[in-house]
């Protein structure tokens, strides 16, 4: 428990890490020599002496709950909890961001917010499906338990896993899913409207995200660590790539993809793995 504890306080730097690494090697990618690995945590102490704009206290109090309900959900997942209480809580956190956006009557802070739940509705099923297989090759939701667990997950639900794979960049407003965000426009999702260090607060969120993310992807190796870290460098390097090489789906497409296509893929393999099993 304490090393969970320690884990999850150290979430944010960690996450900070990867999201440095990820812009080098991006960088690298398009042919760019890119930023330094810190300049994450640059950013993160020159936003700390930014003014803070307040638009009301119930929109600033919604990217504090943010930033603590992705945290938590993470601590779930580290602490050896149930998966299906992290989604919940995960799903929360998202929630109360939408909500902070939704507050404000910037044009631009709304359509971000209601991109962002459509983020939500592709994406958090398959989620919840992957927690399902896990179930099944396991017999636990329990990720203390999935750990030790003498299967391996990955070999009994394959298009589970990749389904999983594939939706990450949603979940990380990667391309093609990057509806939410959209570099390319000026909207910047429903965080657009926060500034100084409440803006930080969603900043440092999306650094636990990537931990939040890749550790479901670690979970598919079972007790197997070495296999789990061989998975998450997989999935990273596949995510970059696909970010770098795929244009923006629209939001029809964003969904259409997801639910007819990584949803259903899920399923049948869930149900192949239950009739094995019988």
């Amino acid at each position: 428990m304490t090393l969970a504890l320690v884990l999850t306080l150290l979430s944010p730097i960690i996450g900070g890490f990867v999201y440095g690494f990820e812009r080098i090697l991006r960088a690298r990618m398009q042919g760019r020599v890119g930023p330094p690995l810190l300049q994450p945590f640059y950013d993160f102490f020159k936003l700390l002496e930014k003014r803070s704009l307040i638009v009301h206290s119930f929109h600033a109090f919604m990217g504090i709950m943010y930033l603590l309900g992705t945290w938590f959900s993470l601590y779930v997942l580290l602490s050896g909890g149930d998966i299906l209480v992290a989604i919940f809580f995960h799903l929360l956190s998202l929630a109360f961001l939408v909500v902070g956006g939704f507050s404000v009557r910037s044009p631009y802070s709304i359509i971000g917010s209601m991109r962002e739940l459509l983020h939500m509705v592709a994406y958090e099923p398959v989620f919840v499906l992957a927690a399902a297989g896990l179930y099944l090759v396991t017999g636990t939701f329990q990720v203390s338990e999935i750990l030790h667990s003498d299967q391996l997950p990955i070999l009994y639900v394959p298009l589970v896993f990749l389904s999983l794979l594939l939706a990450l960049p949603s979940v990380l407003k990667k391309s093609p899913f990057d509806l939410s965000e959209a570099h390319q426009e000026i909207i910047g999702g429903p965080e657009i409207e926060y500034s100084g260090k409440y803006y930080e607060a969603v900043y440092t969120a999306k650094w636990i995200e990537y931990v939040y993310a890749f550790f479901f992807v670690f979970l598919f190796a079972g007790g197997k660590w070495w296999l789990g870290a061989l998975l998450v460098l997989f999935s990273f390097f596949l995510v970059n790539l696909i970010d770098n090489v795929t244009a923006r789906f629209n939001f029809r497409q964003m969904v259409a993809f997801h639910w007819y296509i990584l949803i259903p893929l899920t399923v049948i393999n869930l149900m192949l793995l239950a009739l094995w099993r019988n």
